[in-house]
C-alpha cells in the first residue's frame, strides 16, 4: 500500500508540474478585426505575451472577434466558444454594454477571469476594466472644437452606434461641454449614428452634409470609422481643408493623412496598443491570484498638426504593428 501511495503521490506531482509548464491560453476578443485600432490592441497583446515569456510565464494569445463591429450575436458566440474550450482567461472589448453581460458572468462563474478593455460592461463582475476616460476625451474634443469656432456657429455630432459604451461616453462628454461652455453654438444634428463601417459612416455623413452643408461650421465624429467616413464625405462635398472645422476621436492612417492635409484639425487619442498590453498582463495577474486594480486608466490626449511628430505620440499615431503582427 505504501508503494502504491508513493506512486500516486509522484504521479500527482508530475501531473501538476506538467500543467504548470503548459502555456496559459488567453482569449483576446475585440469588437471587430478590421480597423487599425483593433490591430494596435492585438499588437499590444502580443507584446505582453513576449514579455511574459521572457520572465518565464508562457502564455498563448488567441485573437478572435467578429469581422464587423455591429455583430453582437457573433461576439457573444465567440465568448461562449472560449468558455466551452476552458481557456484560462479572457480579455474582452464588449460590443454592447448589456448584451455581453450574461456570457461574461458565465465565464466568471466557471472560474475564468475576465478583463474588460476599451468599452464598459453593465456589471462589476470582471476582474478589471482597462480603458481611456472616454467621457473626458469627449470633453477635450468639445473644448478644442469650441475654441476653433470662436464659441459660435453650427455643429454636427456624428455618433457611432447604439450600445457601444465607450463611444456613448465620448458623445455625452462632448455634449456636456458644448452646452455648458459654448452656449452660442447650435447643434444641427446630434442623434445620427454612423454604423460599424467607414462606408456606412460615409453614407450617413453625406446625408447630413446634403442637408446642412450650407450652414455647418464644425463636426465631431466619435470613433475611427465614423471619422474616416465623415472625412471622405467632407472632401466630396468640397467642405474639407478647414472650411468646416473637423475634430475626431481616434487616429489611423486615413485620419493621420487628413490631419497633415489640413482636412482635420485634430483628434483625441488613446493608446490602444497599451490597452491590449495591459489587458493581457492584468488577466494573467488575476489568473495567478494576484490582486489587480478594478480600473486602469490608460490616459487620453489631443493630437494636432503641430504635435503630431512629437516622440511621445509615436506609438499612438504610428504603432509598430509590423514588429508584433508579422
Amino acid at each position: 500500500m505504501k508503494t502504491c501511495f508513493k506512486f500516486l503521490t509522484v504521479s500527482l506531482v508530475l501531473a501538476t508540474a506538467l500543467r504548470a509548464a503548459e502555456p496559459l491560453n488567453i482569449a483576446v476578443i475585440p469588437k471587430g478585426t478590421t480597423h487599425e485600432f483593433w490591430k494596435s490592441i492585438h499588437a499590444g497583446a502580443v507584446k505582453a505575451q513576449r514579455e511574459l515569456a521572457a520572465s518565464g510565464i508562457a502564455i498563448n494569445v488567441i485573437w478572435k472577434g467578429p469581422l464587423k463591429e455591429d455583430d453582437r450575436e457573433q461576439q457573444v458566440q465567440v465568448v461562449e466558444n472560449f468558455i466551452g474550450r476552458h481557456v484560462d482567461g479572457i480579455v474582452l472589448a464588449p460590443l454592447d454594454s448589456k448584451a455581453l453581460v450574461a456570457p461574461v458572468e458565465t465565464a466568471v462563474r466557471g472560474k475564468i477571469p475576465v478583463v474588460i478593455i476599451d468599452s464598459g460592461l453593465a456589471t462589476p463582475i470582471a476582474a478589471s476594466f482597462v480603458a481611456t476616460d472616454n467621457r473626458e476625451g469627449g470633453r477635450i474634443a468639445a473644448r478644442h472644437l469650441g475654441q476653433l469656432l470662436g464659441g459660435k456657429g453650427n455643429v454636427i455630432l456624428l455618433r457611432y452606434q447604439v450600445g457601444s459604451n465607450s463611444t456613448e461616453e465620448r458623445e455625452e462628454g462632448f455634449l456636456e461641454v458644448m452646452k455648458k461652455d459654448f452656449p452660442a453654438i447650435k447643434f444641427l444634428s446630434s442623434d445620427q449614428h454612423a454604423g460599424a463601417t467607414r462606408d456606412s459612416a460615409k453614407r450617413v455623413a453625406e446625408t447630413l452634409l446634403s442637408r446642412y452643408g450650407a450652414t455647418v461650421n464644425g463636426v465631431f465624429a466619435s470613433n475611427e470609422s465614423a471619422a474616416s467616413g465623415m472625412l471622405l464625405a467632407l472632401r466630396d462635398a468640397g467642405l474639407a481643408g478647414g472650411k468646416v472645422k473637423f475634430v475626431a476621436f481616434d487616429s489611423g492612417e486615413a485620419l493621420n493623412a487628413g490631419l497633415q492635409a489640413g482636412d482635420l484639425q485634430g483628434f483625441v487619442v488613446q493608446n490602444p496598443m497599451n490597452m491590449g498590453y495591459l489587458g493581457v498582463k492584468t488577466v494573467v495577474a488575476a489568473i495567478r491570484g494576484e490582486k489587480v486594480p478594478a480600473r486602469i486608466d490608460i490616459g487620453v490626449g489631443f493630437v494636432t498638426k503641430e504635435n503630431f511628430n512629437d516622440p511621445a505620440m509615436a506609438d499612438i499615431v504610428h504603432p509598430p504593428l509590423d514588429q508584433y503582427l508579422k
